[in-house]
């Protein structure tokens, strides 16, 4: 037997909203209008329900859908509108239609499924604005979004995106962003995997990336992680902002303050920056020098990752972690059976880098042996594997790190000339923190992102001593001391401002360095006035200010 519904309705809102409601539950609609119209489909059709709006109840949408479904209707579904109801309903019971129900249950049935119409009408228009407006605002926003799924597969982007990529949106939808044939995308790739792997935000900070044939831009990536109500991981957001005109002006006034994740606007950062630009594109070796904990491997990044071998591999090797034998067998790579514990062949880093950049981090450390074979290298672009004679032939540019004296290694005679010369084509230095104070109220800011996002909390800052004790610090372990000190503060502070109760006890006990403990002395003697305190401690006044700009003194 096939089973019918009828409903009907005079008002065209609730005629709407039981059709989608029927609808959504499987059934087929269709709709009449006119008393004749309906008067006539009645007339040829048995029903087993009329739905109509007589009157409402308090009745939820489960309670019909459970009475409807425990009546076993089938489709079709006769939808008749623009009728009056009660004439109508009654019309219907005359002719048949409900013949063997009687009027109670009909009244009955009546009652509830209205009332359960305009529920879900209810429901089904909140959803379709919040839908609609989602829609504008994903289409308005000047930022580019981008949202895939666990395979990084695109799921959707908006018109920003498809101009700061150069792509049209059919070029991404329902692709891997790890497939398309851009240098860029591995940036993003890199991002999203990470928020992927670590279900939290992650972002870098004015990164160049290049769209061919169009213009360099700079931009800034930030990934989220998708999790439903249930807290299952269903995928990603990232957010792209074209940061390029900014990074422009700053540019050209000199007061970059971020540069591909490095943070620091101090004067002899902007020499670091500049420099990293003017070497991007060449090949030569670059020697990468200064203390631990200066951030050398972000400059290394940056160098690679600005050149036009972007796209191409940046792999990085600590040499002074590793023996000789295995640092051999690591740049190299070797042949089965070339010595114990090697059951199978392996490719080298140097081989793995082939056409990008090599990154060699404690150069000073490596032995003789390994100073002769890396000079091989250099010279002659070759290299031979552990147990085999026959020559590699690779295509890498070689950026090597150290917080060691090499100049001073030669002259003891730990380190070769010959090689230092090759290494050192172009030298950076990279300045400590104390060489760079005016820098620490920046990087502050940037580890309180970072440990917000990292640790879910909403630390707004430090307190004026915290900031002050950071200032006149000598940090030995410079940046990355820095970092573990806001790292242990996040830990501890149950509040929105760090104090000097969430910092380590030693930090706290270190007296203060000699010459500042001068500079504050003359300058409390003085009053605060510059002039006298120069002359309290015998210098000019210009010098003066030079050291408490270098120790961010200020009143």
């Amino acid at each position: 037997m096939t089973y019918r519904i009828l409903v009907v309705d005079d008002e065209e809102n609730i005629c709407f909203t039981l059709e989608r409601f029927l609808q959504d539950e499987g059934y087929a609609v269709l709709t009449a209008r006119g008393c004749q119209e309906a008067i006539d489909i009645i007339s040829s059709t048995e029903f087993d329900l009329i739905f109509t709006d007589i009157m409402l109840a308090d009745r939820s949408g489960m309670e019909i859908l459970n009475e409807i479904r425990n009546r076993n209707l089938s489709c079709p579904v006769v939808m008749i509108t623009g009728v009056p109801s009660v004439e109508t309903a009654s019309e219907a019971v005359r002719l048949g239609a409900f013949d063997y129900l009687p009027k109670p249950v009909l009244q009955k049935d009546l009652v509830r499924v209205a009332s359960t119409a305009l529920k879900h009408k209810a429901v089904v228009d909140e959803k379709e604005t919040l839908r609609t407006n989602l829609k504008a605002i994903f289409k308005s926003v000047r930022d580019g979004i981008i949202t895939v799924d666990r395979e990084f597969k695109v799921i959707e982007i908006n018109q920003a995106a498809e101009m700061i990529c150069g792509m049209a949106r059919q070029e991404f939808l329902g692709k891997s962003l790890k497939s398309l044939n851009s240098p860029s995308c591995k940036r993003c790739v890199d991002i999203l995997r990470k928020t992927l792997d670590q279900k939290k935000m992650t972002e870098t900070r004015f990164i160049t990336c290049r769209r061919e044939p169009c213009r360099e831009q700079v931009v800034s990536l930030s990934a989220n992680p998708l999790i439903n109500n249930k807290g299952s991981l269903s995928g990603a957001v990232l957010v792209i902002r074209d940061e390029t005109r900014l990074a422009t002006l700053e540019k050209n006034l000199k007061e970059r303050s971020v540069f591909h994740n490095i943070v620091g606007k101090n004067e002899k950062m902007q020499g670091i920056y500049a420099l990293i630009e003017n070497l991007a594109n060449v090949r030569s070796t670059v020697l990468v020098t200064g203390e631990s904990g200066t951030g050398k491997e972000l400059v290394v990044e940056a160098l690679h990752y600005m050149g036009v071998s972007s796209d191409k591999p940046l792999v990085k090797v600590n040499c002074g972690s590793l023996s000789e034998n295995l640092l051999e067998s690591e740049l190299f790579g070797h042949v089965r059976g070339s010595f114990s514990g090697a059951v199978k062949d392996r490719v080298g880093r140097f081989q793995m880098a082939d056409k990008g950049t090599i990154f060699l981090d404690e150069i000073g450390d490596i032995t003789p042996k390994m100073q002769v074979a890396l000079l091989r290298v250099l010279q002659e672009k070759e290299f031979e594997r552990v147990g085999e004679s026959i020559p590699i032939k690779v295509d890498v540019r070689v950026v090597a790190a150290t917080n060691k004296n090499i100049k001073e290694e030669v002259e003891a005679g730990r380190f070769r000339q010959d090689l230092y010369y090759r290494l050192k084509v172009v030298e950076m230095r990279l300045p400590p923190l104390k060489e760079r104070r005016d820098d620490i109220p920046l990087l502050i800011t940037h580890f309180q992102r970072e440990f917000n996002a990292q640790m879910d909390k909403n630390i707004l800052g430090v307190s004026e001593d915290v900031k002050n004790l950071f200032l006149r610090y000598e940090w030995a372990g410079n940046i990355r001391e820095l970092k573990h000190v806001m790292e242990h503060a996040f830990i501890f502070c149950r509040g929105n401002i760090i104090s000097m109760a969430h910092l380590p006890q030693e930090m706290i006990d270190v007296p203060l360095g000699e010459e500042m403990a001068k500079l504050l002395s003359a300058l409390k003697k003085s009053r605060w006035n510059k002039t006298k305190a120069a002359e309290i401690l015998g210098m000019s006044r210009q010098n003066l200010y030079r050291k408490l700009k270098e120790y961010g003194i200020d009143q």
